[in-house]
């Protein structure tokens, strides 16, 4: 991975031109450019900011600070120390700064219109009470998001002087509660899941969905999501430039992609996919967000080590939902990884002996791939593709010259128009690509065997908004695999359709295998069939091999190959028998195991192959919630854990964590040495501080044993 640049030192948002937190106050003199002289008509002012927060949609964040949303209106009230607010003779001039800069080089200072009707532009009526002037402020639905600073200007009629104070600061956030913003979604349950949900589910292998902590309402997530803004390469190159493109979340959620990642900048997160880990976290250790944002930002823009597809997704999805933008995890199944753009991915198998051989080019079909897709309306492309955008922050291949992906609209992946902004080849790719097998002979030379055309993209999901079940959108990328449709989109994206070749429907293999547990010997069933008329001689290969949820081939556990005369119409069976002590040690984190069936016909004229990649279950750990869960008030949780495998476990960690609930707790295992069947219990103690449903997500890690979950569901009243 790239190093940081050394050019520019990580901006935090406490070293912006506002302070962070502000309640009611008294006014002060503000900048240089406009003084106060004679008497002090202005005095205290309140933000009402839990009032406003509930009002739009932050008060999960909290009500100290002011947070509101774009294109609707919020409310501040003045002390005014004059017997009355003459309206037609008395001024009082709102201004708002913001910008990345306190200078005046990079300051951008917008004066207020004095409106109720105008539209597109900051407004503000005054409506004057006894020893009270009340503002009623209203942002456009365009506005830049970020943070501001509100000056007032008052100069009475009867010219004592004018005066100014510093009305206080907030932040800004898109709005898709309002129908003129570029991220307004009108269903209210899609944005009860889509923005306000602090928990959610993410995909991995098709059997095993994981509980994530968003955290996205956690009082520092938004001046970390503005902190990573702050630190893109456009900020601190271009500041004034990038500030005044924070209007659009199409630039917004692409310089996310980028940021999330820290392949070319600051960004938060550093991949790695080999399982060395020791200098760092391993990807399947997180359970939330929180912790990998919270310790980017205290170290000073220091890359977190490190992450995989669903974390940089579920970190991108805290990010974006925390701004504002309605967005989702998605998970790809059998997901394509193009490098070189010809919508194919090519596997190569040894002449002599049937091995799967890794290609000169990266090309490869991973287990399962996550990306996010983000709600907005594209004005900066042709009418039609409006809607789910997708966003993939994993950093894979560059565009534009740096590693992001996206916004790119999911209709432009559907119908096949790869000439949409952003990244639509690659996307297109990601879930329609040809799978090519070769063999390759000893001298080098290769030739095809076969093309699979419908092995990639077999499945997107993503978590239902209106329950916690799998929600399947494969329609939503791509037509019925084989339909008129998809013929017609694959001609239009550029892609040869390959003929049917019937000479590869005689020979056929199923590959089937009992439920299997991490530790446990299994066995895997092979169905052979002849559907021909005529015998076959037939080479047989089958095996098992360990490898990554990328592809990456790790160890051959097992090979069988055998010749023998298949009879015509007829079937044959083989087991596999797959023990611990064979595949144990060279499993990686995500417990795959990829069964491959090769036939060929002596004369090579017909051959059958089938994969299959099986994932190994890990019993989940019992959690248990001992007393009632009352809001600020300390709660026993008690955490059980069993050793499944038939050897030691050392190193043992239990991890706790849940929005609402607790920061990440760690707990060392109190048995040093964790042995065969044996039980582990530790109790930790959580202090709720929301209410409603929540959930605790737990973890256990040890030297041999990765990836344990748990979860509970907590109702917390209030006291």
């Amino acid at each position: 991975m790239k190093s940081h640049p050394q050019s520019n030192p990580p901006v935090k948002r406490g070293e912006q031109l506002f302070p962070r937190r502000l309640g009611s106050f008294t006014s002060t003199a503000a900048g240089a450019d406009m003084a106060t002289t004679g008497s002090v008509h202005l005095g205290a002012v309140d933000l009402h900011c839990e009032l406003n927060n509930t009002e739009h949609h932050t008060e999960e964040i909290g009500t100290e600070r002011l947070i509101v949303r774009r294109g609707q209106a919020f409310r501040v009230s003045v002390e005014f120390r004059r017997p009355a607010f003459v309206d037609d003779k008395d001024q009082l001039k709102l201004f708002l700064d913001t910008g990345p800069s306190s200078s005046e080089a990079g300051r951008i200072r917008i004066e207020a219109v004095k409106s109720t009707a105008k539209r597109g532009k900051w407004t503000y009526n005054v409506e004057p009470a006894r020893g009270i002037l009340h503002l009623t402020v209203r942002s456009p639905a365009n506005a830049c998001i970020g943070l501001y600073k509100m000056q007032l200007l008052f100069y009475p009629s009867g010219g004592e002087g004018l005066q100014q104070i510093v009305a206080g600061t907030f932040h800004l956030l898109f709005n898709p509660w309002c129908k003129e913003d570029s991220v307004y979604l009108a269903d209210k349950d899609l944005l009860e899941e889509y923005v306000l949900n602090e928990n959610g589910i993410l995909y991995r292998s098709i059997c095993l969905p994981l509980l994530w902590n968003f955290g996205q309402f956690e009082k520092d997530v938004i001046d970390i999501c503005f902190e990573i803004l702050d630190n893109s390469l456009s900020a601190l190159n271009e500041p004034s430039s990038d500030a005044l493109k924070r209007c659009d979340p199409c630039y917004i959620s692409r310089i996310l992609t980028a940021m999330v990642n820290s392949n070319d900048d600051k960004g938060v997160l550093s991949g790695r996919w080999d399982g060395e880990y020791d200098d760092g976290t391993p990807p399947t250790k997180w359970n939330g967000s929180l912790p990998i944002l919270r310790k980017w930002s205290s170290t000073g823009a220091e890359r977190v080590r490190y992450g995989q597809c669903w974390v940089f997704a579920a970190v991108a999805c805290t990010v974006l939902r925390c701004l504002g933008i309605p967005t989702r995890c998605v998970t790809n199944y059998s997901s394509a990884h193009d490098c070189d753009g010809n919508l194919k991915v090519d596997h190569y198998y040894k002449s002599d002996d049937c091995t799967r051989t890794l290609p000169s080019r990266k090309d490869s079909v991973w287990n399962y791939h996550c990306w996010v897709e983000s709600w907005m309306t594209r004005p900066d492309l042709p009418s039609g593709f409006d809607g789910w955008q997708v966003l993939d922050p994993t950093p894979q291949e560059r565009s534009d010259g740096i590693f992001c992906c996206g916004p790119c609209p999911v209709k432009a992946i559907k119908e096949g128009h790869l000439d949409i902004n952003y990244d639509a080849v690659f996307i297109f790719a990601e879930v329609n690509a040809d799978v090519v097998y070769w063999f390759v002979n000893k001298d080098g030379t290769k030739r095809e065997l076969l093309v699979k055309q419908n092995q990639v993209g077999t499945q997107i999901v993503t978590k239902s908004a209106f329950s916690d079940k799998r929600e399947n959108i494969t329609l939503n990328y791509k037509y019925p695999e084989g339909s008129k449709e998809e013929r017609d989109i694959y001609s239009h994206a550029g892609k040869t359709i390959q003929p049917n070749n019937t000479q590869y429907q005689n020979l056929k293999v199923k590959i089937k295998q009992v439920y299997a547990v991490l530790g446990s010997d299994f066995s895997v069933y092979f169905e052979i069939a002849n559907n021909g008329f005529i015998h076959r001689d037939i080479q047989m290969v089958l095996s098992a091999t360990a490898i990554t949820y990328s592809g990456a081939i790790l160890k051959e556990i097992c090979k069988r190959s055998t010749k023998f005369v298949l009879k015509a119409a007829s079937e044959k069976k083989e087991v596999l028998r797959l023990r611990y002590e064979d595949y144990g040690e060279y499993l990686s984190e995500h417990n795959l195991i990829r069964l491959t069936a090769m036939l060929l016909t002596e004369d090579m004229s017909e051959v059958s192959l089938k994969e299959k990649e099986v994932v190994l279950k890990v019993p989940q750990l019992a959690v248990k919630v001992d007393g009632e869960p009352i809001l600020h008030k300390k709660l026993a949780v008690q955490i059980k854990f069993v050793n499944p495998l038939p050897i030691s476990l050392t190193r043992g960690v239990f991890s706790v964590e849940g929005s609402g609930l607790t920061d990440l707790q760690q707990i060392e295992s109190p048995i040093a040495t964790i042995n065969p069947g044996e039980e582990v219990v530790v109790t930790v103690t959580i202090t709720p501080t929301k209410t409603g449903l929540r959930k605790l997500i737990v973890d256990f890690d040890s030297n041999r044993l990765r990836n344990a979950k748990g979860f509970a569901n907590i109702i917390v009243r209030g006291a």
